[in-house]
């Protein structure tokens, strides 16, 4: 079944130029040149993935991905002609998946989707695991606290499963992206961070007095929930 993927930026030209594109790779795209229209087909068509650009009439880009997270963990790859660090860190924290600055070559937007889709979660014995007040569904790719979901991403999830398939395992930065295959951000020292803030904040966990992930000063993080048995 083919992938559908949803377009939200104001650059008509450029929709039907990545929609014409997109098509030649078997994805089924919908377009829209405005935030609230944007919102209404995701709400309708439910696509596998959204390309978001920040430069959006009426609702910049951010104000549309924090919309979409209140409701919908659809991975997002987020576009912008200003590419400065400082965006990248701001759409991460709001919780893109990816980062692609204007202008771009189509087929690098191509391998950024396809990487994305593909993210694969570690494969466990149990498709649930429990650490006192988290559960962990890696059948359904959920993190419940007290029984209710945190609305982890596609990416937040895929580190969290990462950790708990090895406790006290200490995973540094560069083995971090590496591991978290179809995470294509630049390569710049607060991405893991930002990451890792994001999962934490969902967990309900305090980093100065951590119940699920501790940072291990100058090396990185691991997770250190024991286990209850089912």
């Amino acid at each position: 079944m083919a992938k559908r993927i949803l377009i939200i930026d104001d650059d008509d030209k450029l929709n039907e130029l990545l929609t014409e594109y997109l098509a030649r790779f078997g994805y089924e795209v919908e377009a829209a040149t405005h935030p609230h229209d944007g919102l209404r087909k995701l709400q309708k068509e439910q696509p596998d993935l959204i390309i978001l650009d920040i430069m959006l009439p009426d609702m910049e880009g951010f104000e549309v991905c924090k919309e979409i997270r209140k409701s919908y963990q659809t991975p997002i790859i987020m576009l912008t002609a200003r590419g400065e660090v400082t965006d990248r860190i701001v759409g991460l924290e709001l919780g893109a998946d990816d980062y692609l600055p204007k202008p771009f070559e189509p087929r690098e937007l191509v391998a950024r989707i396809q990487t994305v889709l593909r993210r694969g979660i570690p494969e466990v014995e149990e498709n649930i695991k429990r650490f006192g007040t988290l559960q962990v569904d890696f059948k359904k790719h959920m993190a419940l606290i007290d029984g209710k979901d945190t609305g982890l991403t596609s990416a937040e999830f895929q580190a969290l499963a990462l950790l708990v398939k090895n406790p006290n395992k200490v995973y540094n930065r560069d083995v971090l992206l590496e591991q978290l295959r179809g995470i294509e951000w630049d390569v710049f020292s607060r991405s893991v961070d930002v990451l890792i803030s994001r999962l934490r904040q969902k967990l309900n966990d305090d980093p100065k007095n951590a119940r699920f992930i501790k940072t291990i000063w100058g090396s990185g993080y691991k997770f250190i929930g024991d286990d209850d048995e089912i």
